[in-house]
């Protein structure tokens, strides 16, 4: 059995195989070459070489093989358990652990751990590959993540997502002196239109995003901040700090491309997490502190005060 995806040439010009490996579909560029090579890329009917130019709007139509079932299997991987219950599960996430199984991280994941720790105790909205995860935060960020032991509580943690009653603050440290004590960053974000693994601010086709911040501390040359999501798009507040000009500190995707000495990942913390309990409805407010890395960085800031 095949399934199908259509594509939309956005660069006139460009390889068949250079864009489907940029599409941001996960195609690498030996799996995109294949799929041409087989024939199941087309256009207007037509079979598409691999070498052959895309021009501008051109609509491909990929066949796609079945996927092979993949067993995503327990992992006696340590967690963090900030707070756990019959319907759900708080993780202190470290920097370094990716969220749920995908292209390049098949396993070692905190889906494969929370199948270990939960046993059968997860909801499954979020479908195979991400059992029980509500929300996520990137590879490289540490904190607070909030999983669902069963589909009720799965469906009240998204709703609360939607209608904003589910509270996200994290901490960062930024590049540069913002000017103001506070303030909002509303700018969309999409996927940005020639790098495929990167996010942008679109104010032509991104969707909404709004991100509070607050200043906690001023170093020489550093601003150490307080954000509230407001939505979550992704890499939403390392994309909205970059947009004006103060990227994340130790972000070499959308920053300096040289990592901060002694620091794993980019200085940004998911501190605190305020929902409604989907049981009982009484609201719940949980804190992690920051983890050794962030603390050293603001030791090491102290000292250029």
């Amino acid at each position: 059995m095949t399934s199908s995806l259509t594509l939309t040439a956005d660069r006139d010009g460009e390889r068949a195989d250079r864009f489907l490996a940029r599409s941001g579909e996960g195609f690498s560029r030996s799996a995109a070459q294949r799929l041409l090579e087989e024939g199941a890329v087309t256009r207007q009917g037509v079979p598409v070489k691999k070498s052959e130019k895309l021009s501008l709007g051109d609509v491909l139509e990929i066949a796609l093989p079945a996927p092979a079932a993949a067993e995503i299997l327990p992992q006696n991987i340590p967690l963090d358990v900030v707070y756990e219950d019959q319907d759900i599960i708080v993780i202190n996430k470290p920097v370094g652990l990716v969220v749920h199984p995908a292209p390049g991280h098949p396993d070692g994941t905190l889906v494969n751990a929370l199948l270990y720790h939960c046993r059968d105790s997860l909801s499954g909205i979020g479908g195979r590959l991400r059992p029980g995860i509500v929300h996520r935060i990137d590879r490289d960020t540490s904190g607070l993540i909030i999983a669902a032991k069963h589909d009720a509580s799965h469906l009240s943690l998204a709703a609360q997502l939607q209608d904003h009653t589910l509270y996200r603050e994290y901490e960062a440290v930024v590049m540069g002196n913002l000017k103001e004590d506070s303030g909002t960053i509303d700018a969309p974000i999409a996927r940005h239109r020639s790098d495929r693994k990167k996010m942008s601010v679109d104010r032509a086709d991104g969707r909404a995003a709004v991100t509070h911040w607050t200043v906690l501390k001023r170093y020489p040359g550093f601003t150490h901040v307080q954000c509230r999501l407001e939505t979550g798009r992704t890499h939403q507040i390392r994309v909205h700090f970059a947009s004006v000009g103060h990227p994340v500190l130790g972000d070499t995707v959308y920053g300096a491309k040289k990592p901060w000495p002694g620091l794993a990942g980019q200085c940004l913390h998911a501190r605190r997490l305020s929902f409604l309990h989907p049981r009982t409805g009484a609201r719940m407010t949980l804190d992690c502190p920051l983890p050794q890395s962030f603390r050293l960085v603001l030791t090491k800031l102290d000292r250029l005060m």
